[in-house]
């Protein structure tokens, strides 16, 4: 790591390459928190925008892709938002 902390803590690493940012985003205690963000927001999303649609039985696979869709652009977005308030200063 760039700044010689532990790798396995997510709250003091600091990233200055893509590879950094790729092994501080796959640390446990990252994921965690950003796994957690996108099963509460993922949740929600689904609920609101295909859970009519689930509930009457009429889900296809695009209604299928569309609730994966709604769990992994909040993942995507933690994960950023994450990595961007770690990131070493350049």
């Amino acid at each position: 790591m760039a700044n010689g902390m532990d790798p396995n803590s997510a709250g003091t690493a600091i990233w200055a390459t893509p590879r950094e940012a790729l092994r501080v985003a796959c640390l446990p205690g990252t994921l965690r928190r950003t796994l957690v963000i996108a099963a509460i927001v993922g949740t929600l999303l689904s609920i609101v925008n295909q859970g009519d649609v689930i509930i009457r039985g009429d889900a296809n696979t695009i209604t299928w892709i569309r609730v994966v869709v709604n769990y992994l652009v909040p993942f995507c977005v933690s994960t950023a938002g994450f990595l961007g308030a770690c990131r070493a200063p350049t």
